[in-house]
């Protein structure tokens, strides 16, 4: 293995690790979200990396893409400002 693949390897696991930290630490949840699906597109390149294929494309669909989007949506739905009947009264 060349020295530039050794340098490409360190610093794929140095931003997993960061950006895992980054998600676990992060008080916002739309970002933690946004961290998590990078976290997964970027654990699947390094799976891709590591000649396993089949489990990259895995990781990347339901890893990254579809708790991607499960989350995002439970953060919307967090998000959205609740409408009492009261208030709707007043108007």
């Amino acid at each position: 293995m060349t020295v530039a693949l050794w340098i490409l390897d360190g610093l794929l696991c140095g931003t997993l690790i960061w950006l895992a930290i980054q998600t676990l630490i992060s008080t916002d949840l739309f970002k933690s979200v946004v961290m998590f699906i990078i976290l997964g597109l970027l654990l699947a390149l390094i799976w891709a990396r590591l000649e396993a294929p089949d489990i990259a494309l895995a990781e990347a669909a339901i890893g990254a893409g579809l708790t991607g989007a499960l989350l995002l949506t439970a953060v919307a739905a967090i998000s959205e400002p609740k409408h009492s009947e009261s208030e709707e009264d007043l108007r």
